[in-house]
């Protein structure tokens, strides 16, 4: 799978680059998004639950290849679990790259985790899931986060000694909910992996809000 993302990103032709120069109103116009952006946010915080699956889609170009990797919805490219912690909205994800120098598991504020400045839009999905596997999921994930799981750049969903973000969420419900939520996986050839639509697009998950940054 890396050998996949290798190459979606030497794919673009730098060749055809051209310097833009940013103006004033081009400033403005980006403070204002952002500020927009913030105020969705905002609104959006109140309605997240424990266990829900938060989504967003990256504006980088290594976020823009693996998002290309879903084989049915390409809206987003990166997934965690909420946790509220004393009043507090987390996110637990598995993150790799220059973002996340030790290649652990991180825990981040909603926030943070949804910023505007390197981000497009976020998701926020609810399994129909009782109270108890609730319970079991959020000890999963704070399990894992514990052991310090680092991340998976060989993308290879048969072993969790190290996952892959998308594999990190599937794992953690899987082991959550004791195997009653069922998930498709996709395939590039042979090669089996489980994309960001896999788990937005499970039968029992329902989408709560959808946020374009604008």
């Amino acid at each position: 799978m890396s050998c996949l993302i290798f190459l979606c990103c030497s794919c673009g032709n730098t060749s055809n680059y051209k310097n833009y120069v940013v103006s004033k109103s081009d400033s403005l116009k980006e403070v204002k998004r952002i500020e927009r952006a913030f105020i969705k946010i905002d609104s959006a915080r109140p309605l997240i639950k424990t266990g829900d699956l938060v989504v967003r889609t990256g504006s980088d170009f290594t976020s823009e290849s693996l998002r290309s990797l879903n084989q049915r919805d390409k809206t987003y490219s990166h997934c965690g679990i909420a946790s509220i912690e004393n009043d507090t909205v987390f996110v637990y994800h598995a993150l790799g790259g220059e973002w996340n120098p030790d290649q652990k598991i991180r825990r981040d504020v909603f926030d943070n985790f949804a910023e505007p400045y390197s981000n497009r839009g976020i998701g926020i999905y609810r399994y129909s899931l009782a109270p108890d596997d609730i319970k079991n999921l959020v000890e999963s994930v704070h399990q894992l986060y514990r052991l310090g799981v680092m991340f998976d750049m060989k993308f290879d969903l048969q072993t969790s000694d190290r996952m892959y973000c998308a594999e990190f969420v599937y794992k953690s419900y899987l082991l959550g909910c004791n195997g009653k939520l069922q998930f498709t996986t996709s395939h590039i050839g042979k090669f089996e992996f489980i994309g960001v639509d896999d788990l937005f697009l499970q039968p029992l998950c329902k989408e709560q809000k959808k946020i374009l940054y604008q």
